[in-house]
């Protein structure tokens, strides 16, 4: 009995350990994962489905707010968050988060990580596991196997068993047999007819720190028509409390937690393939929206040349009227006001394919209403800042520290760690020690069946028939090749992707660098571009002054007008251009979001808290040019 509280006392203990190495759930209005439903007081719910969130199809009621008499008015902020609710892509990598919270629930109860694309799962983890969890030994039922341990007078095997979830079974079975016999000594009848009734259950539960605990109770009523039984009918029981506890391979948190502590891992993972996911999709809706900025100053300045060209055509045929001009002037404008138009079908077009992709990026579907609307940016294209271009170290350090795609290797390393460190354990020999209490019993039944199965279980508990057992085991494959296999191509892989995060971060700063060209080479060919239209503006001035004066012809002015044209579309180009530099600056940095002034939980959730507030104000541009 003494040796039975000792038992009990280590089971106990290693629930206490369980408990208190029980993942937290982080606390938030998102629905959790991690725990799994409760299975006190509703014992039932853990084997129904756990609520989900409901899958909504529909776009988001921010985006039909905002059309107003068939207009879509977007700024750069309602477009953000309009991607941020809407984007099919960011709707996409949002499961991610949800499905590494249900691969940590799945590995806390003992059972391998399945991970996720983009994730790494070491393949080396799998070593001994089969593939399916922490140990390979899931316990086996029946009358006197004791659920996988063998003992009663002989050779003791205890193996390791159970997961992190206990296991409860319990077999129940009505038997009938009748059996020839070839003698009557020993039954005294020539065949036995035997009625049989067992009752088998077990518990099992492996822990964190290798220890399994497994405790089996069999129990058998017999009717038979043998002659000269002691008992007849009998009832045989036998219960079995076994305890193992690897000594080398096998032992502490590392070996049986390493699933779980990579399944946490790549829930950090997760979060970072869901940023890399927004800052991608933020970057698309950015560059679409300053080319459809771009392409709105583009009709607006077609449509200005279409107005010089016709005015410049009409102004000629009034002096052909009176005889001032010759009649070739005639075609020279109104080759000049054909090229205006088409120049202005050009860029309307253009506005209507930039449209269509920036509707895209920010709905779920295009129903009716925002198919028929028409998209009006309200934010123009930014004017250069001094404060735009960052000091290069400065850019550098925030881009090795704020990338999603470095820390996603780098949490790939993390993993890849956890792999080396645990075919290293694996290099040991297996070593096992165990200990075994069990008691029999045996009564019978002849008035009262009940009175005699507590009889039977009686002698059991009480250690009348008592079974002791303690011992070691050691499996030591020769040569060891399988786990020198594993050890060494886990370290190789290891050191394969530190190679590939050096690249990676070789890359980041070349990105880096060339961004912050870029911008450079961007904010002066603004400047320069925005000389060029004044200055064009300038001289078409003087050459309609000349015009009038009698010292030039239309076709100069012509000339002049078209240069004033080429300018305008230059200095919008050249605009468009800087602001697509700044975003590419924001990108290799790992800035994007943070400079929009975009949460995560925001893209994880849904839905927006806080609306996003661009890294630039609106400027009204200089008066640059003439008509």
């Amino acid at each position: 009995m003494k040796f039975l509280g000792v038992l009990m006392a280590i089971f106990l203990s290693a629930m206490a350990v369980q408990a208190q190495q029980a993942i937290t759930p982080n606390p938030s209005a998102l629905p959790s994962y991690i725990m799994g439903p409760n299975w006190f007081p509703t014992v039932l719910k853990p084997y129904q489905p756990t609520s989900i969130r409901p899958l909504v199809m529909e776009n988001s009621p921010r985006l039909h707010d905002l059309i107003r008499n068939g207009k879509l008015r977007l700024s750069m902020a309602d477009a953000l968050a309009l991607a941020i609710e809407n984007n099919l892509e960011i709707a996409v990598s949002r499961f991610l988060h949800p499905i590494a919270e249900a691969d940590v629930l799945r590995t806390s109860s003992g059972q391998a990580a399945r991970g996720f694309q983009g994730a790494l799962v070491p393949g080396g983890l799998t070593q001994g596991a089969l593939g399916v969890g922490v140990n390979q030994f899931q316990g086996a039922g029946g009358v006197g196997s004791a659920g996988g341990i063998s003992g009663g007078g002989g050779a003791v095997q205890i193996p390791q068993v159970g997961a992190f979830d206990p296991s409860v079974s319990v077999n129940f079975s009505l038997d009938h047999n009748t059996t020839p016999l070839n003698t009557l000594q020993v039954a005294g009848v020539p065949r036995v007819n035997t009625t049989s009734t067992a009752l088998t259950t077990s518990y099992t539960q492996m822990f964190s720190g290798g220890t399994s605990f497994t405790y089996n109770l069999n129990t058998i009523r017999q009717n038979s028509s043998q002659q000269f039984l002691l008992y007849n009918p009998a009832v045989i029981s036998r219960f079995t409390i076994g305890v193992n506890q690897p000594v080398y391979n096998g032992r502490g948190a590392l070996p049986n937690q390493r699933f779980i502590m990579v399944a946490k891992n790549n829930m950090r993972t997760s979060d970072e393939l869901l940023r890399q996911q927004v800052t991608a999709t933020v970057i698309q809706v950015e560059n679409a929206y300053w080319d459809l900025a771009a392409d709105s100053e583009a009709i607006f300045a077609a449509e200005r040349n279409l107005e010089v060209a016709q005015r410049l055509d009409d102004d000629t045929k009034t002096r052909l009227q009176i005889g001032t001009v010759a009649p070739i002037e005639l075609a020279t404008t109104a080759s000049a006001v054909a090229a205006a138009q088409r120049d202005l079908i050009i860029a309307k077009t253009e506005f209507q394919l930039d449209e269509t992709q920036l509707k895209r990026l920010l709905s779920k579907k295009i129903d009716a209403e925002l198919n028929a609307a028409g998209i009006e940016t309200t934010d123009e294209l930014p004017e250069p800042n001094p404060r735009d271009v960052p000091e290069l170290n400065t850019a550098l350090a925030a881009a090795f520290e704020e990338r999603p795609d470095l820390r996603i290797t780098k949490q790939d390393l993390a993993n890849q760690d956890i792999s080396v460190r645990f075919t290293d354990d694996s290099l040991l020999p297996n070593v096992n020690v165990f200990s075994l209490y069990a008691g029999a019993g045996l009564a019978g039944d002849n008035l009262n069946a009940s009175a005699g199965t507590g009889q039977s279980l009686f002698q059991g508990f009480s250690a009348q028939f008592p079974e002791y057992a303690t011992g070691a085991s050691l499996v030591m494959p020769l040569r060891n090749r399988a786990a020198q296999a594993d050890n060494l191509r886990a370290r190789l892989e290891q050191q394969q992707l530190q190679v590939s995060e050096q690249r990676l971060r070789q890359q980041v700063e070349l990105e880096v660098r060339q961004a912050m060209v870029n911008l450079t080479q961007g904010k002066a060919q603004v400047e320069a571009a925005n000389e060029a239209l004044k200055l064009a503006g300038q001289v078409l001035d003087a050459e309609r002054t000349k015009l009038e004066s009698g010292v030039s012809t239309t076709y100069n002015v012509i000339l002049r007008q078209r240069d004033l044209a080429g300018a305008r579309q230059a200095q919008i180009s050249a605009s468009a251009t800087y602001a697509k530099a700044l975003v590419e600056l924001h990108r290799s940095t790992g800035g994007t979001l943070k400079q929009n002034g975009i949460e995560l939980r925001d893209a994880l959730t849904g839905e927006i808290t806080k609306h996003p507030t661009p890294p630039f104000q609106s400027l009204q541009k200089a008066n640059t040019g003439s008509n």
